[in-house]
């Protein structure tokens, strides 16, 4: 990939921070992921992406933090942003090795910061549904391990809404 740093016409500034997001899938290991390559510098084996756009260039740039800094002159925004998804990510490992209680009912089952955690098994399909407080979810997982996340991915939704 070439270093578009080098490359005459490439603008280095005045770039806008559209996204940030980590590229390691749900349950993928650290050699399983497909890193990118930084855009920008093309040497920078990079996982959590930052989605650049300029109005003088058609396509957005997929770039590493130090580029998105550089390209966008701010020093804050990308570097905070990739910390929330990489303090997620660390929560989410957590989370998938937490021991959850059992009740009279065989159900598993978590009292989180006054919420009630619920997974189930569907006696129908056999699969695992989830609830939290009053709330049940219609989706159907095929694993515990799944409904446990899809329960962090709801934790996570509702504390940036302040619903947590």
């Amino acid at each position: 990939m070439p270093n578009y740093w080098n490359i005459p016409g490439v603008p280095h500034k005045g770039w806008m921070l559209q996204d940030v997001v980590d590229i390691r899938e749900e349950g993928q290991t650290e050699s399983d992921t497909a890193y990118e390559t930084c855009m920008m510098c093309g040497n920078e084996k990079i996982r959590y992406v930052h989605i650049v756009e300029h109005n003088d260039v058609e396509r957005m740039f997929r770039v590493g933090c130090n580029c998105a800094e550089k390209m966008t002159e701010d020093y804050e925004n990308p570097k905070s942003r990739e910390a929330k998804l990489r303090s997620a990510a660390s929560r989410r490992i957590t989370w998938m090795n937490k021991d959850w209680k059992f009740s009279k009912n065989g159900n598993q089952f978590l009292n989180k910061e006054g919420h009630h955690l619920l997974i189930y098994r569907d006696k129908f399909s056999k699969k695992y549904k989830c609830a939290v407080d009053d709330i049940w979810g219609k989706k159907r997982f095929d694993s515990l391990s799944q409904a446990k996340a899809a329960i962090f991915n709801v934790m996570e939704i509702m504390k940036d809404r302040g619903d947590w």
